[in-house]
């Protein structure tokens, strides 16, 4: 196989080829290591490339048999390997846990050679740190892959690997999903364990799985990854079917939610509504039934889980236990504040953080109980350049401004965090200058189902696949995935 047949397919699409014998395991990952010193030096979205990959084990006929993965710095881990979360706080940390994230990789078939950069402590949604450097945007490299799985996304969009581990706390699969140009889901609360060690943690707001290129690889991934294990705490109902058996399922007609308004302090860019109306015009000529929607919450409401003491004592406790201190050696500017904020808090300004989930899960679900999904803006903007009011390593912000900015960018997606929906944004159209724009569906939740159908319509009616990244150094084309 050549690297740019590689670098073309899906994962789908390569574990079929392993299977019937047309290539080899090993000959993937041999392409994938390839892909990696072709383009990584441009976007830096690999931090480390296994030097034993070639000898990684995957399970044989699995359904994604023999395809090279890779695993966000931050979140799921591998027992032995290193796990710095983007900071120098923890470099040199290897996890002594192995997650049932990566153990059920393993059954699938997919062989980890590597993981990804990622924010510090996946705290930003933009992927540069002081430890790893800047992550850049296969489509523009003057601007940012996202946050904090944008490592993955990067990766996936340049043709690194065609399916990468990420996590999502607040929209870190969906926003570089968006900016990147892939496919990203942030599945229901419950649908992922991320056992055996951090089950509930964060109060389930957030939850592994992938970014993948197609709605196919999306659907294999929620097979793969779904499924509870012995002390998960939200165990909600399991599919009735095999995601990848939803894909021939009809849809139905549907009652669509459509956000046409910002939802936060940062305004909707006109480009971004334009995808957003044309979406929903589409949506409409499947048959589907559409009503415009309000802000369905308070940006304050959710501002005010963040700043919360008991992730100050947890990030404590870990740099206690590694016999390391917490300053402006270990922690970038930004998450620096935001330690000392949080730890000088006194107890009257603590909010109830169940409370705060309690009540926004309740005016949320009062607001859109009505329908079978949503239609909104992934983000209110296209790719930002990098570094600005976004970025960690940002000295001139304080902790409340940078939380402020924050809920501002993430309007969209933080909220169905809360709410535990399920939520993917979609590569349906793009900029005028060319950068991808990500559009969000959100179901009900337990119900992937239901956005694996829609997202296949979509991909159906707007293929997304031939639009492909134009990495640019100074006047030189490079990269693997040929532009159109």
């Amino acid at each position: 196989m050549k690297l740019s047949e590689y670098a073309e397919y899906d994962a789908s699409r390569l574990a079929s080829l392993v299977n019937a014998g047309e290539v080899t395991p090993l000959e993937l990952t041999q392409l994938a290591r390839e892909a990696h010193d072709e383009v990584n030096p441009h976007i830096n979205a690999v931090v480390e490339f296994y030097e034993d990959a070639e000898t990684v084990a995957g399970a044989n006929g699995g359904i994604l048999h023999g395809v090279p993965f890779l695993r966000k710095d931050i979140g799921a881990a591998e027992a032995g390997r290193l796990q710095e979360k983007g900071s120098r706080l923890f470099k040199g940390h290897r996890s002594n846990t192995d997650s049932y994230f990566f153990r059920r990789a393993r059954r699938a078939g997919l062989r980890t050679v590597g993981r990804t950069t990622t924010s510090e402590l996946g705290s930003t949604i933009m992927t540069e740190s002081i430890l790893n450097g800047i992550t850049r945007n296969p489509w523009d490299l003057e601007r940012s892959a996202g946050g904090s799985s944008g490592g993955a996304a990067a990766a996936v969009s340049a043709g690194i690997v065609p399916i990468a581990h990420g996590g999502d706390g607040g929209g870190s699969i969906r926003i570089p999903a968006s900016w990147c140009g892939v496919v990203g889901l942030n599945p229901s609360r419950g649908r992922v364990s991320a056992g055996p060690n951090n089950q509930g943690g964060s109060f389930g707001l957030g939850r592994a799985f992938v970014l993948c290129r197609t709605v196919r690889d999306m659907a294999s991934a929620l097979d793969i990854f779904s499924g509870p294990h012995p002390g998960d705490p939200y165990i909600i109902t399991q599919p009735n079917r095999r995601y990848v058996d939803e894909l021939s399922q009809p849809t139905g007609r549907l009652k669509v939610g459509v956000a046409r308004t910002s939802w936060g302090a940062v305004n909707l860019e006109p480009e971004v509504l334009r995808a957003v109306e044309a979406t929903a015009t589409l949506l409409q000529e499947m048959g589907h039934s559409l009503n415009d929607i309000d802000r369905p919450y308070k940006p304050e409401w959710y501002s005010s889980l963040y700043l919360d003491p008991k992730e100050a004592n947890w990030l404590g406790e870990a740099a206690s236990a590694m016999g390391r201190s917490i300053d402006e050696e270990t922690l970038e500017p930004v998450n620096l504040k935001v330690y000392k904020f949080c730890r000088g808090l006194p107890s009257s300004r603590v909010p109830d953080k169940q409370q705060c989930l309690r009540r926004m899960r309740f005016h949320v679900g009062e607001a859109i109980h009505a329908f079978d999904i949503l239609l909104t803006p992934t983000l209110p903007t296209v790719a930002m350049p990098h570094g600005g009011i976004y970025s960690a390593t940002n000295s001139a912000i304080s902790a409340e401004e940078y939380v402020e900015a924050d809920t501002a960018i993430c309007q969209y997606t933080g909220v169905f965090n809360v709410t535990g929906q399920p939520s993917v944004s979609l590569p349906l159209t793009e900029s005028s200058g060319g950068l991808p724009i990500g559009i969000q569906i959100v179901g009900r939740f337990g119900d992937e189902a239901t956005l694996v159908r829609v997202a296949r319509d979509l991909e159906e009616a707007r293929p997304w696949n031939s639009r492909l990244p134009k990495v640019r150094v100074g006047s030189s084309w490079i990269g693997l995935r040929h532009p159109f």
